[in-house]
């Protein structure tokens, strides 16, 4: 298996919302994406991916912060409790790391490749990756989660960046 090719800001795909996946499509194919997903995210040394960032407009997110893969279908974050700030970052926004506020711990509801409901708890670091993620499938980078004025400020930075380089912003 090669790695997919991580959709990078500006590209639209990333401001688009992802469709539910209908139980009856949970196929081959949906599991090879997972694999070629987990894979991808290995290789780049992510801890999260979304399908919109191998551009894929369908809900579906896998995470791994170290301790095992987990895949997640039509996720929805059902409870949040508490609030943290701390940095993250964006395998679809190479080098910019934001200091953005979560829930501390939240409560999701998700499918899994068998498709079954499951429901899960989570704090912390893996609480703030699936948070991440299911931004992802509703078009949301962490860019949307700062002031505008210091949004402003990164998207000038970017732009002269990708010049330099020899490409424009879309």
């Amino acid at each position: 298996m090669s790695p997919l090719e991580i959709r990078k800001y500006p590209d639209p795909v990333l401001r688009r919302s992802s469709a539910a996946v209908e139980v009856e499509e949970f196929s081959d194919s949906l599991r090879n994406l997972i694999d070629n997903m987990l894979e991808t995210m290995y290789i780049f040394k992510g801890v999260g991916l979304a399908a919109p960032q191998v551009g894929m407009l369908i809900q579906v997110a896998t995470v791994d912060i170290g301790q095992g893969p987990i895949s997640l279908i039509n996720p929805q974050v059902i409870e949040t409790e508490g609030g943290d700030i701390a940095e993250e970052g964006c395998l679809s926004i190479p080098d910019v790391y934001l200091e953005i506020k979560r829930g501390k711990k939240i409560a999701v509801t998700a499918i899994n490749l068998k498709g079954k409901e499951i429901a899960l708890e989570a704090e912390g670091l893996l609480a703030r990756v699936i948070q991440h993620e299911i931004d992802h499938l509703k078009g949301v980078l962490i860019l949307d989660r700062i002031p505008s004025l210091e949004r402003q400020m990164i998207i000038s930075k970017l732009k002269k960046s990708w010049k330099k380089k020899g490409g424009e912003l879309m």
